[in-house]
């Protein structure tokens, strides 16, 4: 059993049904049990601004769970405060998506609130996420305004009523993020990397990877997803208090991950939205793959740039010796390059900052 599963393509339903056969989920389910599915609709927006979980990955779980023999399965959210849930259901293609499958939809704003104590702190919690039996937790790997990354650990934000979620913000976020963790602890998280906002929670800004991923312990793929979008592990404050509540493990080069049709990632021409076309001037780009391009504009953000020679990256850089700073396994002949297929943004940005100082 690996520790990670990423499956690149656009096919969102197939994938996301492919890497629940692969990681043999069937296996830790049975015909009787209630199944809940969290996705990130803390807005009601679509999910190609980047800021919400695509329903054609909720449609490729409940097509497998239809075909492990799973009938009770319920789609639970709470948008976040000042929004409507049930808008967000329709708007973003859930309330279709429930009726074709037969699955309930249940906004937790409406749920009755169960408290639990973590940590020194008292938490008020949804019923509904708590008496399901198997819960499968889908965010939208992004950037966050306060928390600089929201995925597997701050999605569950939307399992907490809404004056809870005000309090939240009142301690802080990170602490208390980082408890809910510990007594809210779902059984699988199939993480959505297609086209997370670079900046902002509520999306608008866009750039594709056409990836997911998925796994069981959160910490390991948030500390896993921060280095792809340009942060180190520790930069997460949620992220390191949670590894240091026992709620999971840092990812970390002993780290096994099983990666599906690689081959299926789409050319750095699909890579869109503001961002990327912001950073475009700093690339010097040669038929690279939309998640190795993706990398290096999150890494383009964080850093604010780059001055010099634009950065070299694509297949076109293959085997040839180029002078100037590379990105990726395909740019080896350059100078100086960061080695990876997909390299990881914070290592990009790394490189970047050592390049600034002359080092």
């Amino acid at each position: 059993m690996a520790d990670i599963y990423i499956n690149y393509g656009t096919r969102l339903s197939d994938m996301a049904y492919e890497l629940m056969q692969e990681a043999r989920i069937k296996d830790r389910l049975h015909p009787g049990m209630s199944v809940g599915i969290k996705p990130n609709l803390a807005v009601a927006r679509p999910a190609d601004g980047g800021a919400t979980t695509h329903p054609e990955i909720v449609e490729g779980i409940l097509r497998y769970l239809r075909d492990a023999g799973i009938r009770n399965i319920v789609i639970l959210e709470g948008s976040w405060v000042g929004d409507s849930t049930r808008r967000a259901f329709r708007i973003c293609g859930y309330a279709a998506l429930a009726e074709q499958y037969g699955a309930a939809l249940v906004d937790t704003k409406e749920d009755k609130p169960v408290k639990r104590d973590a940590h020194g702190l008292s938490l008020s919690l949804c019923e509904s996420a708590l008496s399901v039996d198997y819960l499968i937790n889908v965010p939208v790997l992004k950037g966050h305004c306060q928390t600089d990354l929201t995925c597997c650990l701050k999605n569950l934000k939307g399992c907490i009523p809404d004056s809870e979620k005000r309090r939240f913000h009142t301690m802080g976020l990170h602490k208390p993020i980082a408890a809910l963790n510990t007594v809210l602890r779902p059984d699988l998280h199939i993480i959505d990397s297609v086209c997370g906002d670079l900046s902002f929670e509520e999306g608008g800004n866009p750039v594709e990877a056409n990836r997911l991923l998925l796994g069981f312990d959160p910490v390991l793929l948030d500390s896993y997803g921060a280095q792809l979008i340009g942060y180190e592990p520790d930069d997460i404050e949620h992220l390191r208090i949670a590894r240091d509540y026992g709620v999971g493990s840092y990812a970390d080069e002993e780290t096994e991950i099983v990666t599906l049709h690689s081959d299926n990632k789409p050319a750095a021409a699909a890579v869109r939205g503001a961002a990327a076309g912001k950073y475009r001037r700093y690339i010097d780009e040669d038929g690279a793959c939309s998640a190795c391009y993706a990398a290096l504009v999150f890494a383009l953000k964080k850093t604010g740039g780059f001055r010099g020679e634009p950065i070299k990256i694509g297949q076109g850089f293959k085997g040839k010796a180029v002078k100037g700073f590379g990105v990726g396994d395909c740019t080896a002949g350059c100078d100086r390059y960061v080695k990876g297929c997909p390299p990881k943004a914070s290592e990009i940005a790394a490189r970047i900052e050592q390049l600034r100082w002359g080092k």
